[in-house]
């Protein structure tokens, strides 16, 4: 077999093995476009209502908490776990980060607290899961009640109001606001394609420094045209969401600080032994045990992560909110959840990335962004993104079964 028809056999083999990864931008445009379009019919003057730089901003005001969460949640799924949690976990955070913030200590310390209480909360569970031995389902379930319950006795059931407008300016405000820059082409280069140029020149040296270390220890990389796609496929959504932005209010502080916590999670599953542990845990814990790694302690710190994760979650939910509801966070782990099947990770676990997640939970936001334009009820909503998920797991299982691998 000539060289070219192997690299072609090759292409078509990553293809397969990928193709949820690469699909997954593409249904993110087509849902935009079918929910524009209902929209239009719907409604003439809210045609391709989807596209609008408006909407574009206005889904990472809402749904940022949804990506965050997504960011953790699959290196949870990674390793076999499952976190039932968060939504509850959102609420707490988010009311006693309030409580703090109205003493007036600040909005830098009130997050930096709020990290440090989501840390605390993600090694409690991670205990009990990692070397308790408890099933990460039961615990996160008991995490799950114990947490609403808390946050139910915390507020007295009543919603704590903020003292001013500086909490919620981490999640609805830009960098242009506090630059005091007009957010479109007037007279200087636009702040959202200065920091998506940046944002793609760190992913670029990571993906390049990641292939260069799986070429040089013999593992299996994607051929370079599939490589060189998925570079082009992932900067285009990047620029296209910066040309959004800088035509509204400029580049949201909540996108600034979820693209910190993309690259970093990125990074380290792709770069770092701790990712590369991560991988093998989830893929065999047992053959990952007798090669040396300590199970254990992954599976502990994967669920510190989440908690770390969850807490910067609680603040941008409740800063969008503009203030803590003791019902907050409800439906927050569906999301998550369902973001991270839908973008690509494994039942069976081993399998996923964080962009791959990131993707998934855009096309969950869009989803849910789509029906609300579209005035849907809650009910719908529901019914829509549990087939949703059932879908993408069904075919998870479906793919891994004809492939032979489970």
């Amino acid at each position: 077999m000539s060289d070219s028809a192997m690299h072609t056999t090759d292409i078509k083999t990553m293809i397969r093995n990928n193709i949820r990864n690469y699909s997954m931008f593409i249904i993110l445009v087509l849902i935009m476009v079918v929910f524009g379009v209902l929209c239009g019919i719907q409604n003439p003057n809210n045609f391709w209502i989807n596209f609008k730089a408006r909407n574009f901003a206005n889904i990472f005001f809402q749904y940022s908490y949804v990506l965050i969460l997504a960011a953790g949640m699959v290196q949870v799924i990674i390793i076999l776990g499952i976190d039932l949690s968060v939504g509850s976990v959102c609420a707490l955070v988010g009311a006693l980060s309030a409580m703090i913030y109205n003493t007036g200590i600040g909005m830098p310390l009130t997050l930096l607290v709020s990290l440090i209480m989501g840390l605390v909360i993600g090694a409690f569970q991670g205990w009990f899961v990692a070397y308790a031995n408890i099933p990460a389902f039961i615990v996160t379930l008991a995490g799950m009640m114990l947490f609403r319950g808390l946050t139910y006795i915390v507020t007295d059931v009543t919603p704590v109001t903020l003292m001013d407008d500086g909490y919620s300016y981490l999640s609805t405000g830009t960098v242009d606001e506090v630059l005091g820059l007009e957010p479109v082409f007037l007279d200087h280069f636009p702040i959202p394609f200065i920091l998506a140029l940046i944002l793609l020149a760190f992913f670029f040296v990571s993906e390049i420094m990641g292939r260069n270390a799986k070429i040089k220890n013999g593992f299996e990389i994607d051929p370079g045209p599939a490589f060189v796609l998925k570079l082009v496929l992932i900067s285009a959504l990047v620029l296209y969401l910066a040309e959004r932005f800088a035509y509204y209010r400029g580049l949201p502080i909540v996108v600034v600080v979820l693209g910190i916590t993309i690259f970093i999670f990125h990074f380290i599953m792709k770069n770092t032994v701790l990712g590369r542990y991560i991988y093998a845990v989830g893929g065999n814990a047992r053959s990952a045990k007798l090669s040396g790694i300590n199970s254990e302690l992954v599976t502990f710190v994967v669920f510190c992560i989440m908690g770390i994760l969850t807490g910067l979650a609680a603040v941008v939910s409740t800063g969008y909110m503009n203030s803590a509801l003791p019902q907050a966070g409800q439906q927050f782990e569906m999301d998550a959840i369902a973001a991270c099947y839908i973008g690509g990770v494994s039942a069976s676990g081993g399998i996923g990335t964080v962009v791959g997640v990131i993707v998934g939970g855009l096309v969950m936001s869009s989803i849910n962004n789509g029906m609300s334009l579209m005035n849907l009820g809650t009910h719908y909503q529901y019914v829509v993104k549990a087939l949703i998920l059932l879908s993408a797991v069904f075919y998870d299982v479906y793919t891994r079964r004809k492939a032979g691998l489970g």
